[in-house]
């Protein structure tokens, strides 16, 4: 066996554990298992945060931690920016006029999007706007209208081509942009449209890969600054993928084969294309990272095979970790469907309780407890209510307020029966945010409220008020840290605003992605998660908070409101019930994104 020392001239460490420190390609030998170990180069597709709203044939600008998805079609043009910072979407700031299938370049904070189709009946446009972080600027036009076209380069020498003038076929010309006007370029060996992300690359040195040319082609064309040259094909003929890297070392991923959306992923390397692992999800008319690398990609949005857009984000990396996004599955059914629920515990030991179970409803006093896998009976609720909240854990819990009236209610759940408590001072239901555990609580909101009030395990104090009287709010955190998201300011205008409380006062959070209601909650102050809700129609959409800014994560599998709150431990959390149109029993369980270290036995040789 070649040795590690004839390789790199160096010695191979005996180390009794696996190093906490270790390096891409380091090998050591562990002498407690007697094997040679390392860490190999690892290349994989992982989730990463939702698109805020599905939509295909958007712009793509930027890297993997730093990007843009500009503009696309949802049921016709759209305005629509948003903005990933490696996690998660939040929103950027609209275009000026609703448009699809233009050329985006640059980064983040120097962003050009240029062409396109804009609204009505995806008409080629000429327009050209830079972004700088948070709004458009309109600057040079075009000399030619191009919808369905590409660009590649920076927010000061970047590159337009292909694509369809109005009426007519695919063009062949390209443009050049100096940061306020645009010159002709010379002309494409072949003209190309269904190009919007296809291309990749700097204005001296960039690389057009695919488009519809007569019919999907598999030609790829580079550009020196000057001309226009061929170079090695695609194994298949590919239309509106996307792309990340340079011309060198590049990536092209998803796309059409004229006939079937694709999830295959290929490397450019200057000479030949070399396939790399699929995405999850095959998609077309995605966004990709133009400003990105070959070893640092995200492909987001884009239309699923149905066809159907999608929401779907997924990072490219090569490293030698295992990169694992955050996903949600399905949990054991509730024994009985309900809406307006109440909820506490973990995702392996969770309560749910109240309700209603019918269609307008009834007010339900069964309680159930969660082991993580399926739902069983408890002991009942001494008080049947709706728009009841919780806190604690499943052997000490806390249900508090609800309707019907008086709306103070403060009961104790014990693992076996429930018992009842002191009142509180300010009756409220309408879902009101709650924080805690049994002996150290706070509840704040609801029935358009500003009080708060602490509890310490028999006794309630009112403490310093919410900054806005609210409804339908949703809460998560301790006594003394909690995060207070959404809600009705009042009814039924929906607020995107948060409020973080320190034990004393409350203070302004950062704003939420899009504005809610009645959603679940889990976490802390600083990894706060808004559940599902109302915004005001049911959706599917996860927030993250981070302590500064929301940005989205996987999404539920299905749309609901008014679900039993996400009960958590840790980076895990469980929500139960639910209105997705009528009440429903259906659970869902998170688990939140990780990366380990992916160490390998090389060998049981002994070094």
């Amino acid at each position: 066996m070649t040795n590690y020392r004839s390789l790199v001239g160096q010695k191979i460490k005996k180390v009794s554990s696996n190093p906490s420190d270790a390096l891409e390609g380091q090998v050591w030998y562990n002498t407690t298992e007697g094997k040679l170990k390392g860490i190999p180069q690892l290349q994989a597709w992982s989730s990463g945060g939702n698109l805020i709203t599905a939509r295909q044939a958007v712009g793509g600008i930027g890297t993997q931690s730093a990007n843009l998805v500009v503009g696309g079609y949802v049921t016709a043009e759209s305005t629509l920016v948003e903005e990933y910072n490696g996690s998660g979407w939040s929103t950027g700031g609209a275009l000026p006029a609703a448009r699809q299938s233009g050329g985006g370049f640059g980064t983040q904070t120097a962003g050009v999007y240029a062409g396109g189709g804009v609204s009505p009946n995806s008409t080629a446009t000429n327009s050209t706007q830079e972004y700088d972080g948070s709004s458009w600027t309109t600057t040079g036009n075009l000399n030619t209208t191009r919808d369905q076209t590409s660009g590649a380069g920076t927010e000061t020498a970047g590159l337009c081509c292909g694509g369809t003038p109005n009426g007519s076929a695919e063009t062949n010309s390209s443009e050049e942009y100096n940061g306020s006007a645009w010159t002709a370029g010379n002309n494409l060996n072949f003209a190309a449209r269904a190009v919007n992300n296809n291309s990749l690359g700097i204005q001296t040195a960039a690389l057009l890969v695919g488009g519809n040319s007569s019919g999907a082609t598999s030609g790829v064309q580079t550009y020196d600054g000057t001309n226009w040259t061929t170079t090695t094909s695609l194994p298949e003929a590919r239309i509106s993928l996307a792309t990340s890297g340079t011309q060198t070392s590049g990536l092209a991923f998803g796309g059409n084969d004229g006939s079937n959306i694709e999830s295959t992923n290929l490397k450019f390397d200057g000479s030949s294309w070399t396939a790399l692992p699929t995405m999850s999800t095959a998609r077309d008319g995605l966004g990709g990272s133009p400003s990105g690398t070959s070893v640092a990609a995200v492909a987001s949005g884009g239309r699923q095979p149905g066809p159907a857009n999608s929401s779907l984000t997924e990072e490219f990396n090569q490293s030698g970790t295992v990169t694992t996004g955050s996903s949600w599955s399905s949990g054991g059914n509730l024994n009985t469907a309900r809406r307006f629920i109440g909820g506490t515990g973990t995702a392996t030991a969770g309560l749910a309780f109240g309700g209603f179970t019918t269609n307008p409803g009834v007010n339900n006093n069964e309680s159930e407890e969660y082991n993580g896998s399926s739902w069983s009976e408890g002991n009942n609720l001494n008080n049947a209510r709706r728009g009841i909240e919780g806190f604690g854990t499943q052997t000490a819990g806390v249900g508090v307020g609800g309707f019907p009236p008086p709306g103070v209610k403060t009961e104790h759940y014990d693992g076996s029966s429930w018992s009842n408590q002191t009142d509180f001072s300010t009756a409220r239901q309408n879902l009101f945010g709650t924080a805690g555990t049994q002996t150290a609580g706070l509840i704040f909101g609801g029935s358009s409220t500003v009080n708060t009030e602490s509890y310490d395990g028999s006794s309630w104090t009112e403490v310093n008020n919410l900054p806005t009287a609210l409804g339908n709010a949703r809460g998560t955190g301790t006594q003394t840290a909690a995060l207070s998201m959404g809600g009705d300011t009042p009814a039924p205008a929906v607020t995107n605003a948060s409020a973080e409380w320190d034990g004393t006062n409350w203070t302004a959070g950062g704003n939420m992605v899009l504005p809610g209601s009645k959603m679940g909650a889990f976490g802390t102050v600083t990894d706060g998660y808004s559940v599902g809700g109302s915004f005001p129609s049911v959706t599917t959409l996860v927030q993250n908070y981070n302590g500064t800014v929301f940005v989205t994560d996987a999404s539920l599998s299905t749309a609901r409101d008014a679900m039993s709150p996400a009960s958590s431990a840790g980076s895990t959390g469980m929500i139960a019930g639910g209105d997705t149109g009528s009440p429903s029993n259906a659970t869902e369980e998170f688990t939140e994104s990780t990366e380990v270290v992916n160490v390998r036995q090389l060998t049981t040789s002994v070094v």
